[in-house]
């Protein structure tokens, strides 16, 4: 026996993870056995306590093979290495998704109560279970948790398996970059993703059984538990909230390419100033963390966003579709115009935020006559991608690029040139192209702050 019981082990685990403290930190238990200990992590850390609720989406003919993961707003990630071996359809997956996201929204009214969820986008988020055997549940939390726009991920357990553990730990220094890999031909899926940014566990016993030989007292947590210590976590750290105002929208919508009916998520805090709509790089979508964590930034500063899928899931599929940036802009550019329809946004002036190969069609997008962009910013973009219409940008752009990132930045320096409108090109310090170094994003989201106010917010009466 290592532990008394949950909450003992969580006291323990919160000592190691003391240096979290006073950091903009989240801690997310795994229900059910996972919140007993993360309640103890987030009372030592001062830290607001939610669930984060993960269903395995699994082969249709073969449901304990995993095909992906999907957690709440919306959120997937898909393993396409076996979605492709196991020839499952698009149709199937969503088939499964459909009734895994039942079951999901279902576990999570129960265990909330009716409290709302806890926002984790730009923020530190602890994922925190009893124990890990195989590290699959804690795996598909871990990205979860990235997709819905977390920062870091830090994955904190009191005992583990000593393979799973070394598995996630060999995994926590891997991110590949998914844009240059296809842009390069190459396939890519869900193994190659970063899983946690760090991986705490106090023990990793030589002969480990499982996890519950590990406790004095491992008897299971009821969702009324869960419930409760939620509860009594809500009135210990009363969560502010993540704009001063509440947002006059902020949901999952539906947009329009024309005909093509493409998944989208629109925020629109009170009095917004302008709007911002994000175009995501090849191999992504509107679940980007990096693209989240910039949204975020932005609606702080009192700008909506619009982040939306380029492709339809049947398009993800067929690559004939991924790099067709002239495609891309005209879908750009039809949604755009019905942002020009919607309640909160009619009337604001337009941003554009490309990342890699999103920045292509977002420059495309830009010099057609048919929208008035008042202002882009490229995230480590691929300007090269719009070549034939980079003369006619007149919108105000700046060119993020990493130092690191040096053939990226040969290609923007190529274009700054070429462009004739206001164009500034910023270099983040040490940075490579997924801006994943400490620090790094935070400079992005700050430049594409300044950039998008400084453009797309009226200036005082009085000031030049």
């Amino acid at each position: 026996m290592l532990f008394t019981d949950r909450a003992d082990a969580g006291r323990r685990l919160a000592q190691r993870l003391e240096e979290l403290r006073g950091e903009d930190v989240v801690v997310l238990g795994l229900p059910r056995g996972g919140v007993p200990v993360a309640f103890e992590v987030a009372r030592a850390l001062h830290a607001p306590l939610d669930v984060i609720v993960v269903r395995k989406l699994g082969v249709p003919y073969q449901p304990e093979l995993a095909l992906g993961a999907i957690g709440e707003g919306g959120v997937r990630v898909l393993d396409d290495e076996i979605v492709r071996a196991a020839h499952v359809t698009v149709e199937e997956v969503a088939a499964v998704e459909k009734a895994g996201r039942a079951e999901l929204e279902r576990r999570l009214a129960r265990f909330r109560g009716g409290r709302a969820g806890i926002a984790v986008a730009g923020r530190t988020v602890v994922i925190v279970d009893d124990g890990v055997a195989t590290g699959s549940t804690a795996r598909a939390a871990c990205r979860v948790a990235r997709a819905r726009g977390a920062a870091r991920v830090v994955l904190a357990v009191p005992v583990g398996a000593f393979d799973a553990i070394e598995a996630l730990r060999d995994r926590a220094g891997q991110d590949t970059d998914h844009d240059a890999a296809q842009e390069a031909g190459q396939d890519t899926n869900n193994d190659t993703v970063k899983d946690a940014d760090e991986v705490v566990c106090l023990e990793v016993p030589a002969f480990f059984g499982a996890v519950g030989q590990w406790y004095g007292d491992f008897r299971q947590t009821t969702d009324g538990e869960v419930a409760d210590l939620l509860g009594r976590a809500a009135d210990d750290v009363r969560e502010a909230p993540a704009v001063d105002d509440p947002p006059l929208r902020d949901e999952e919508v539906e947009v329009f390419a024309g005909p093509v009916p493409l998944a989208g998520h629109l925020r629109v805090p009170e009095d917004s100033a302008g709007v911002v709509v994000f175009v995501h790089g090849s191999g992504s979508s509107r679940h980007s963390p990096r693209n989240r964590y910039v949204a975020a930034t932005l609606n702080e500063a009192g700008l909506a966003t619009l982040l939306f899928d380029l492709l339809t899931q049947r398009e993800e599929f067929d690559r004939s579709y991924v790099f067709d940036i002239e495609l891309l802009a005209h879908r750009l550019i039809d949604v755009t115009h019905w942002l020009a329809t919607q309640p909160g946004t009619t009337g604001l002036p337009v941003g554009y935020f490309g990342a890699s190969t999103g920045a292509g069609a977002a420059l495309w997008a830009a010099a057609d006559p048919r929208v008035d962009i008042a202002a882009v910013v490229s995230r480590g973009g691929r300007p090269d991608l719009a070549r034939p219409r980079l003369g006619a940008v007149r919108s105000p752009t700046l060119l993020i690029v990493g130092e690191r990132d040096e053939i990226v930045l040969q290609l923007n320096e190529r274009a700054r040139a070429a462009m004739p409108g206001e164009t500034d090109l910023a270099v983040v310090p040490g940075a490579t192209h997924l801006f994943e170094e400490p620090g790094a994003l935070e400079r992005v989201a700050r430049l594409a702050e300044d950039w998008f106010t400084g453009h797309l917010v009226p200036a005082p009466a009085g000031t030049h």
